[in-house]
């Protein structure tokens, strides 16, 4: 069965966050996306004749632990003439009975920065938070059997008026007390194609719209145990329970089960109040309340847990102000109460993971990956880090 999904350029008048308005600009740019190209930032899926599909080792996110293969084809960023803030996609593909295919879109915010991913669905486009002039696109297949494959794909960025949220963010982020389980599944593969080691750094969270691709720490959270120590950690893995359940957006934007209260994770709805009859997406039994996993040394070494537990999450995609990201030879950076090496250890920044940046101090000088520096970076109220192995940072102020 051959599916053509249109998704339509302007809707009915705008009333909540998402919704087009009949002013919807009638230019705007369009082009069809390059299916050919496979590179290192895609996953799961292969190319032949501009005809994309999953690859036959197409890994199945380990925290969600449901037997869907997924793949993800990120295309090139694409910068435009004008600021726009929607984008529409007509999508020529074949889909077998029990597989999806889905287009996201983000935008870039400026400094590596970008807003979180969102769904061009057939019936409305992807709309995006603010205006922006650079804009990417991946395709996102799934399949519990035989593999979609996507032929064609032709896209078009626009500019529509949207009622802005009423959210109130810290700068830092949305944070919510969320249910932390242990990932574990050393030998497994992630969503984003990351195969986990012992004692690996990352976060599992249950919605592919905060996914890092591979090696990158775009989307990246702060954990914060009841012992006050604290890690910051990729997300690079969709789970657990649920792959579709964006939780820390409003019920606006939010991908599925709308009449929860945000921040409230799906699973631990299901688990506490018999949401859904007690299940998941999957038809499951939620046997725990978690709305995160965390690998073994996000687990173990950063937060220095002993058993599942409730932690503070902060999502760093959500906040505002100055952000960089860590940079080391692979192990994790640790977070001290003071800015010097001989402070006390009081978390862990992992490889990759963006961190925002409260303010800076002078205090011992380090060489790290990122050169020679005596300032230190404040990212939480008693923790700070070397900007000797943090790139990307601009306008901290001091502290």
């Amino acid at each position: 069965m051959t599916r053509r999904y249109l998704i339509p350029l302007a809707v009915a008048t705008v009333l909540t966050a998402g919704v087009v308005s009949p002013a919807a600009a009638a230019s705007g740019a369009e082009w069809r996306a390059d299916l050919s190209t496979v590179n290192a930032d895609d996953n799961g899926v292969t190319s032949h004749r501009g005809t994309v599909r999953l690859d036959r080792a197409a890994p199945t996110p380990a925290s969600a632990r449901a037997a869907v293969r997924t793949g993800f084809l990120q295309l090139e960023p694409r910068t435009l003439d004008a600021p726009v803030n929607a984008v529409a996609a007509s999508v020529k593909s074949h889909v077998p009975a029990g597989a999806e295919v889905a287009v996201d879109v983000r935008g870039a915010l400026g400094d590596d920065q970008w807003t979180e991913w969102v769904e061009a669905r057939p019936e409305a486009p992807a709309v995006l938070p603010t205006e922006v002039t650079t804009v990417q696109v991946r395709l996102a297949l799934t399949a519990e059997q035989a593999s979609p494959e996507v032929s064609r794909l032709d896209l078009r960025a626009f500019t529509t008026t949207r009622a802005a949220e009423d959210v109130t963010a810290q700068a830092a982020g949305r944070s919510y007390r969320i249910f932390a389980t242990r990932e574990g599944l050393v030998g497994g593969t992630t969503a984003n194609g990351h195969v986990i080691v012992s004692r690996d750094h990352f976060v599992a969270l249950p919605s592919r719209r905060g996914l890092s691709a591979k090696g990158t720490g775009t989307y990246s959270v702060r954990v914060c145990a009841a012992n006050g120590r604290c890690e910051w950690a990729p997300v690079w893995d969709v789970g657990p329970w649920n792959t579709k359940d964006d939780y820390w957006n409003p019920s606006s934007t939010r991908e599925m089960w709308k009449d929860l209260p945000q921040g409230k994770p799906q699973a631990q709805a299901a688990y506490q109040d018999g949401y859904n009859g007690g299940r998941d997406q999957f038809g499951r039994v939620v046997a725990n309340p978690a709305g995160i996993d965390l690998a073994d040394g996000t687990f173990w070494d950063g937060l220095q847990l002993t058993d599942n537990a409730w932690v503070t999450v902060t999502y760093s995609w959500t906040g505002s102000g100055p952000a960089g990201f860590v940079r080391t030879a692979g192990d994790p950076l640790n977070v001290r109460s003071g800015a010097t090496s001989t402070a006390a250890q009081v978390g862990l920044a992992a490889n990759y993971a963006q961190v925002r940046v409260e303010c800076q101090v002078t205090g011992q000088s380090v060489t790290g990956t990122q050169g020679t520096s005596n300032i230190w970076y404040r990212i939480a109220t008693g923790k700070y880090i070397a900007r000797a192995y943090v790139s990307g940072v601009t306008g901290a102020t001091a502290c």
